[in-house]
């Protein structure tokens, strides 16, 4: 990638203040970024590294006034707003390193499967019978996507990624290394002599579109019926969702956050690292969860706020944070006395 910084600022929606013509080929961070490269400030304890900064160029923000010197070569890019500028930049920059469509020798594609145009198919990718994979989709090296699964235009797979049978992911999802969509859900019934029977998880998982899954996450297939992650949801690394979990438009979850199954997660909720839900509850729509928290029950109130382990709403925890506190203290002193 080599821009000018007025190509880039007319990518941005931005104004050049410096140097028009100065050319970088790639990204770098604020802290440590070098010649040719570009960068953003966006959060005002970074300002500092901008008047050392050997970058060609930095994004800021329209209102941006330095309080020191800047260097000699340095060229601003003003906008309304910097990080998302530099998502889209980031964006661009990845669209940049996608690999070339085709079909790498070693992939082993069953003859009822479907590729639609635009497919870049890495080594050791299988796709079995009756597979549907849409346009401009990239499978990177490893990907199984198993009998009768549907997987939409648009998408990316990182190495390792398992779809299997029947399942469905729809169109801009990403989908990180090693994660397992349609894993069998965790369904056993108790016998008389102590020992469990295994129930059958004859369902699926559908992930609709636009949806992002991070590194290594587990979403279980139904026992009947769908697992069902919905449009725009954006999950972290290391997330457990059980069978029959339905998530919401829009809610984005934290890494290393356990849903038990038949859990319902409203939309545009936000919930934090290592949550766990029980199972058969329900969460009402913008929800928002801090780090840690068990959630034992159904969340009926949109907007509510929890926090602890068991949660309670989060003016209540502090509460009670507060009240343990004194106590340890008074019991400190008593000691003392």
């Amino acid at each position: 990638m080599e821009k000018s910084a007025a190509e880039l600022a007319e990518l941005l929606g931005g104004t050049v203040s410096g140097n028009p013509d100065v050319l970088v080929i790639a990204l770098g961070k604020i802290e440590n970024a070098l010649a040719g490269e570009i960068t953003f400030l966006a959060n005002d304890k970074y300002e500092k590294f901008v008047y050392e900064s050997q970058a060609s160029i930095v994004v800021v923000s329209n209102e941006f006034t330095p309080r020191h010197p800047l260097p000699a070569d340095i060229t601003l890019i003003k906008v309304a707003d910097p990080y998302s500028a530099f998502a889209n930049l980031l964006e661009a920059y990845n669209e940049n390193l996608k690999r070339a469509n085709g079909i790498h020798d070693s992939a082993i594609i069953h003859e009822n499967a479907v590729i639609y145009d635009g497919c870049s198919i890495g080594p050791g990718v299988i796709i079995d019978t009756g597979a549907v994979v849409g346009e401009n989709t990239e499978l990177r090296a490893g990907v199984y996507i198993g009998i009768d699964v549907v997987v939409g235009s648009g998408c990316l797979f990182y190495s390792g990624v398992r779809v299997l049978d029947r399942c469905k992911v729809g169109d801009n999802c990403t989908l990180q290394a090693n994660t397992v969509v349609g894993s069998e859900g965790f369904g056993f019934t108790p016998k008389e002599d102590g020992s469990y029977a295994k129930v059958p998880q004859t369902g699926n998982v559908v992930i609709e579109d636009n949806c992002d899954i991070g590194a290594m996450c587990t979403i279980d297939r139904a026992t009947l019926g769908s697992t069902l992650i919905m449009k725009g949801c954006k999950l972290d690394n290391l997330i457990q969702v059980a069978h029959n979990v339905e998530i919401g438009e829009k809610t984005v979850i934290a890494a290393q956050t356990g849903i038990a199954g038949s859990t319902t997660i409203g939309a545009n909720c936000l919930i934090g690292g290592q949550v766990g839900f029980v199972g058969h509850i329900k969460i009402a729509d913008r929800t928002k969860i801090a780090a840690k928290a068990g959630i034992s029950k159904s969340v009926l109130k949109p907007d509510t706020i929890l926090q602890g382990n068991p949660a309670l709403p989060i003016k209540a925890y502090q509460k009670f944070q507060v009240a343990l506190r004194g106590l340890v203290r008074q019991h400190q002193a008593n000691r003392e006395s």
